[in-house]
């Protein structure tokens, strides 16, 4: 800040010129630091309600993942944390109980959305398990057709495990195989996985 006062001026002079800059600049000082703290309490506050709405949203989650009939923690979790990745996961499991329920048709409706997820992980969960509805449903086209959609490079294995039980619940055994090559070349080797596929083509063999 530029000097304004002078060794030479007088204490009274000097007390003038603090009251004049005071009255041209003191406003200024304390808006900016008004603003200031706002900004941090602010930024405090909107942690803290993100903070509480994560704990919230997975209190939720783990209320109806502990109990399938709690469709009202399921509901509560949809409709207010419906951008929570707890929302996702718990469609995830509406739809696995639905299927495992025998109720494909609602399973499908449940799940299908979340193929356009932004996260790979959830989008490629939900392109596997839509796909096994309509391989259980018969409808072998719908089922290849949601193999296709682009999926996270890490889920590869397991979408060419599964469009070669498609291939295989078809009755097409050389494509049913060609996808359980690929399907174990994009696996960890020796896992469980990698065992039973490998049980799969012997069986083609």
């Amino acid at each position: 800040m530029k000097n304004f006062i002078q060794i030479s001026d007088t204490e009274e002079e000097q007390v003038d010129k603090i009251k004049k800059w005071w009255n041209s600049n003191g406003k200024q000082i304390i808006a900016g630091a008004v603003i200031g703290l706002a900004g941090v309490f602010g930024w405090n506050y909107y942690n803290d309600y993100q903070d509480n709405q994560a704990l919230n949203a997975r209190t939720l989650y783990l209320n109806y993942a502990e109990d399938s009939n709690n469709v009202g923690a399921y509901n509560k979790l949809i409709k207010e944390h419906s951008s929570s990745s707890y929302a996702d996961q718990a469609t995830l499991l509406m739809a696995k109980y639905l299927f495992d329920a025998g109720s494909y048709s609602l399973a499908l409706d449940t799940i299908k959305p979340l193929i356009s997820n932004q996260s790979s992980i959830i989008s490629s969960t939900a392109v596997l398990r839509v796909a096994s509805i309509y391989l259980q449903l018969g409808k072998h086209d719908e089922a290849l057709s949601t193999l296709n959609i682009e999926s996270g490079e890490e889920f590869s294995g397991l979408i060419y495990n599964l469009t070669g039980d498609v291939y295989l619940d078809l009755g097409n055994s050389d494509e049913a195989k060609k996808y359980y090559l690929l399907a174990i070349e994009n696996i960890t080797e020796n896992s469980n996985l990698t065992q039973l596929i490998q049980i799969k083509l012997d069986d083609l063999n």
